[in-house]
């Protein structure tokens, strides 16, 4: 049935030929004409898209920016858009939209992909979605637009963990940047896990969509129950940044869970098969310990300021 769908695909690529037409290093398209202004994107300009990639084969999403934030990139109509959705993105004006098919095979053979494999199977094609939204003439212009857009995605996720926790009788704090805290137990406010400060966690992370958990050291299910050291506050710890807004509401010995929107936790990047992109996350949280943070050790040859030593 698969390797029907993809030679139907195939086939119909081919008894529409005088609709499909070929960028100079064969790439197989079609524009379809919006009602926007005739304005193409220039080399060097910046442009805002949607793009989707599916496995025709398999009618699988790869990837998806509809619904989502766009794609905001530079315009290149030099060598190195080749054989990419940037050569057909280059024809098209703001507003059209644009199918592109894309042969696994001459990804291989152009080195794009260096072989065959489970995902990219030999004889495949791969079925692209374009959208140009909207063409900028200089960065600035295009950073005003993206914030906008990564704004108006924050207040959609939050508004979801709202519905989530109507659904789910709960009752939370909100952050400043969105998180919500449900304060099961407090904890000892004398011992808070306050900005600055080193708290060992347990927790539990699930998908707020689906309440499937991708992570935990509340057990021994995901291998490892050892408490998580957290450094409060230090958004380059590599924890996300719900946690960093939700712990201070807990003091040692405190429960309850953070709900994380995604852009506060890992936004359009997928953590593997577990986390989906744009995924809102919850988690059950126990704080074990909050500690002073440790001290970086001095430097040799230098005291705890920093400055070498005087000489006798």
């Amino acid at each position: 049935m698969k390797t029907t769908i993809a030679a139907l695909f195939a086939l119909g690529l081919v008894a529409c030929n005088i609709n499909y037409e070929k960028t100079p290093s064969g790439l197989a398209y079609k524009i379809f004409h919006g009602k926007g202004d005739t304005i193409k994107p220039k080399a060097g300009q910046f442009a805002k898209f949607n793009i989707e990639y599916t496995l025709v084969d398999r009618d699988s999403v790869l990837q998806t920016t509809y619904g989502r934030i766009p794609v905001y990139n530079q315009v290149d109509t030099g060598k190195r858009a080749d054989y990419s959705y940037m050569e057909v993105l280059g024809l098209m004006n703001e507003g059209d939209s644009a199918e592109i098919s894309i042969s696994i095979d001459s990804l291989k053979s152009k080195g794009i992909i260096p072989d065959y494999n489970p995902l990219f199977v030999k004889g495949q094609l791969i079925k692209c979605r374009l959208h140009l939204q909207k063409v900028f003439k200089d960065e600035k212009q295009m950073l005003d637009d993206y914030d906008k857009s990564m704004e108006a995605e924050k207040n959609s996720e939050v508004k979801s963990l709202e519905g989530y926790m109507a659904k789910n009788n709960l009752k939370g704090i909100k952050t400043k940047n969105g998180a919500y805290v449900v304060v099961e137990n407090p904890g000892d406010q004398s011992q808070k896990a306050d900005s600055g400060k080193m708290a060992s966690v347990m927790y539990r992370g699930y998908l707020a969509s689906n309440g499937k958990v991708f992570d935990t050291n509340m057990d021994s299910s995901k291998g490892h129950t050892d408490p998580i050291p957290v450094p409060v506050g230090n958004l380059r710890s590599g924890i996300i940044q719900g946690w960093h807004e939700g712990l201070p509401y807990f003091g040692k010995g405190g429960k309850g869970k953070i709900l994380v929107p995604a852009m506060l936790a890992y936004g359009p990047q997928p953590q593997g098969a577990d986390i989906p992109a744009f995924s809102n996350l919850v988690f059950d949280i126990e704080v074990i310990d909050v500690r002073d943070m440790p001290k970086a050790p001095a430097q040799e040859g230098h005291d705890s300021t920093g400055h070498a030593p005087e000489g006798d």
